[in-house]
């Protein structure tokens, strides 16, 4: 039996016990009454991503930024002033124009009855296979909520977010350390903006060359050259070098070579309590392994399980961007 189909099998067992905690989701959901939804999302960020690569990061980080804000029910899709979308942390966040496309074809097929937050779940992980990851079993049936507000993000993981900040952010949706460390490996894919990291390079210390000393000094030089002092802030730089394009495990070896990007990525290592992790997604001997895309399956549907509206307690939307 081949890796892929073991690791397939401990997914879908993994699947199941979540399901538990799952507050009404289940895999399989739209069987009956939508048979070709997950195929409809899976085509659709296929075609979108064969003209833009990036979209996958982009939808990836969406459904994270969804979840992170009063549950996955894509209040993170919603127009209007002062939504969620229009935070800060928000601002440059890609693929509603992929959501959007995806809706419209799935009212054509089954009208007003798959959600937009079953479209974001799925579109997530649809990215992750698409960039060459692992896939897993999505739990779907959630309901879309009908509040959305730019005020409610401030439970957002920030990029200067010390590790006992963000353990404690994911602890309040019942994510622990491993979960931490596993989904900002989804870092694995996409770019971030110089204007978010660029701090860490210029006089960020009184000694030595003035950068953040948990950067590797040679690497230091690399990133002055892309990001210059008083640059363009909003250039935008791979977060996992040398591996932008690939979901692998890539990332974590450029946080042991002292080569993250972001603050708060980097501080993964130097913090003991989550270095740990990953060190074991590396496999360094002495620890029991860990299979970075077998775990982030795992992590996912927990964190896709956060706050899930059902039943009366939310609605679908004919319309992703605003409340029926």
């Amino acid at each position: 039996m081949s890796q892929k189909i073991v690791l397939m099998f401990l997914l879908l067992a993994m699947v199941g016990t979540t399901m538990v905690q799952g507050q009404g989701t289940r895999v399989g959901f739209y069987a009956t009454t939508c048979r070709r939804a997950e195929s409809i999302v899976r085509a659709t960020v296929q075609s979108h991503f064969t003209s833009d690569s990036s979209i996958a990061p982009g939808l990836l980080r969406m459904h994270f930024h969804d979840c992170f804000v009063n549950g996955c029910d894509a209040s993170i899709l919603i127009d209007g002033a002062n939504t969620e979308k229009t935070a800060r942390p928000n601002l440059l966040l890609r693929g509603y124009d992929v959501i959007a496309d995806a809706k419209t074809q799935l009212e054509a097929e089954c009208p007003g009855v798959v959600s937009c937050a079953d479209i974001l779940a799925l579109a997530a992980r649809d990215s992750v296979v698409l960039t060459k990851g692992l896939t897993w079993p999505v739990p779907t049936g959630r309901r879309d909520g009908r509040v959305s507000l730019a005020s409610d993000t401030s439970n957002l993981p920030g990029f200067t977010d010390s590790v006992d900040v963000q353990k404690q952010k994911f602890a309040a949706f019942g994510l622990n350390a491993q979960d931490l460390v596993t989904l900002v490996g989804g870092h694995t894919i996409g770019t971030t903006a110089c204007q978010f990291f660029s701090y860490r390079l210029y006089n960020f210390t009184t000694t030595g060359n003035g950068a953040d000393p948990s950067i590797n000094p040679s690497f230091v030089s690399q990133l002055q050259t892309l990001c210059p002092q008083n640059g363009d802030g909003s250039r935008r730089i791979a977060l996992d070098t040398g591996s932008q394009n690939r979901f692998d495990s890539s990332f974590f070896s450029n946080l042991r070579s002292g080569q993250g990007i972001l603050e708060s990525d980097q501080k993964l290592w130097t913090d003991a309590t989550t270095r740990t992790f990953v060190q074991r997604f590396l496999g360094v001997r002495g620890l029991a392994g860990l299979t970075f895309g077998a775990e982030f399956g795992r992590s996912m549907v927990k964190m896709s399980n956060i706050g899930v509206k059902t039943g009366t307690n939310g609605e679908i939307r004919r319309v992703c961007s605003a409340i029926n």
